[in-house]
């Protein structure tokens, strides 16, 4: 039993650590539009995952359900906009340690790291998991 909650709170772990890199990774492609803070980057990083994380367990939840008949109009379009949101949330609670500039870059770098999160989630994540399980 005690080893299974610690495989969680590994498996947990390892996945932020996945996300931060991908944040990162974005921050440095699209750096004339998002900005993590230089000191402590990689810190900086996972407070961001961390805030994305809480926010997608909490809030979003609730705006997929108020805004599903939008989303079902729009055939799914509307989905990335609730991703924008969070990503704005956590530019607004961090301040000056995590920025995105502009609408157009807020909504292409939401759909960027939805698809390396999903990369991340089932090519490297899962295949690593996999190996430290046998």
């Amino acid at each position: 039993m005690k080893k299974k909650k610690i495989n969680k709170y590994l498996d947990w772990f390892i996945h932020m650590l996945g996300y931060t890199l991908v944040l990162i990774t974005i921050s440095v492609i699209f750096t004339k539009y998002m900005y993590i803070d230089s000191n402590y980057y990689g810190l900086w990083g996972l407070i961001a995952v961390l805030i994305i994380f809480i926010l997608n367990r909490t809030i979003k939840p609730l705006l997929v359900w108020l805004t599903m008949p939008l989303t079902a109009l729009t055939l799914g379009l509307f989905y990335p906009v609730i991703n924008m949101l969070i990503l704005k949330i956590t530019d607004l609670v961090l301040f000056d340690h995590f920025q995105i500039h502009g609408i157009l870059s807020l909504f292409l770098i939401s759909i960027v790291i939805s698809i390396m999160n999903a990369i991340m989630d089932n090519i490297i994540i899962d295949n690593l998991l996999k190996g430290l399980k046998k």
